[in-house]
């Protein structure tokens, strides 16, 4: 059964990877877009794309979470044009460096912390009290099992993926008593942009991250998510974990040779 048809799903870092595919996902059951992201030209492009392939509104909007008064200046515009998301998936995020602890980039852990958890609270908290003013509506965040299992040299990227899994939890405990649901999807190993962020540019360097083995897509993370954004009002998925079939933990990886 399709329950997305004609809801409006916001989604942040539509631009590329997991939230593009998540766009392209809830496009295709015909829900409603609200798109955003830094560059502004990609997700203008993926929303004019969707709306003629599909018949849907979709809206584009350049927006950096981490400006906490963009976001609210952004959310206070839907209100005012009657587009308050039903689903809000907080997709932006991103991993930098690789490196010892006390050998790490401070400005990269700015970057991580500033991304993957105050940019996912403001838009959390700019949204959620119209969805419990009206007692409906579902956010969705884009965690990691690296919010689950430490890896060695991904200490500040696993503390920022530990607080989603702590905010999940915490969220949905505060909404008890309404309807609305809290809920996160946690990859493994996914091929998108995130090595070539994480190793600033480096794409060689990216590309041993997936080498040898079959990696999960931003696709295959899209059928989570839009599994999740269409169980019943009366199901709330708090967490669900996804890896590649050849990936068993953060740190076990079935590579072929050669």
């Amino acid at each position: 059964m399709n329950r997305l048809a004609g809801k409006r799903v916001c989604i942040t870092g539509a631009s590329a990877g997991i939230g593009a595919a998540c766009a392209r996902a809830f496009a295709e059951r015909g829900a409603h877009l609200l798109l955003s992201a830094r560059r502004i030209e990609r997700v203008q492009a993926l929303a004019e794309e969707l709306a003629a392939a599909h018949g849907i509104e979709a809206d584009a909007a350049a927006l950096d979470v981490t400006d906490r008064e963009a976001v609210q200046r952004y959310v206070n515009g839907l209100e005012a044009e009657g587009k308050l998301p039903d689903i809000l998936v907080n997709n932006a995020g991103k991993a930098r460096g690789l490196d010892l602890f006390h050998e790490a980039d401070i400005d990269d852990w700015e970057e991580m912390i500033d991304t993957n958890v105050k940019g996912l609270l403001y838009m959390s908290r700019a949204i959620l009290p119209h969805m419990v003013a009206r007692d409906s509506g579902h956010v969705i965040h884009i965690g990691s099992i690296a919010g689950r299992w430490v890896y060695p040299k991904g200490h500040v990227y696993n503390a920022t993926k530990f607080a989603v899994y702590a905010l999940t939890e915490g969220m949905n405990m505060d909404l008890v008593g309404t309807k609305v649901r809290v809920s996160s999807v946690d990859p493994g190993l996914t091929e998108t942009e995130f090595s070539v962020v994480r190793f600033h540019g480096d794409e060689e360097r990216a590309k041993q991250v997936y080498a040898g083995t079959r990696p999960l897509t931003g696709e295959d993370v899209a059928d989570a998510v839009v599994y999740v954004a269409n169980t019943p009002e009366h199901v709330d998925i708090l967490q669900l974990v996804m890896m590649p079939t050849a990936q068993r933990h953060a740190m076990i990886v079935h590579r072929e040779e050669g």
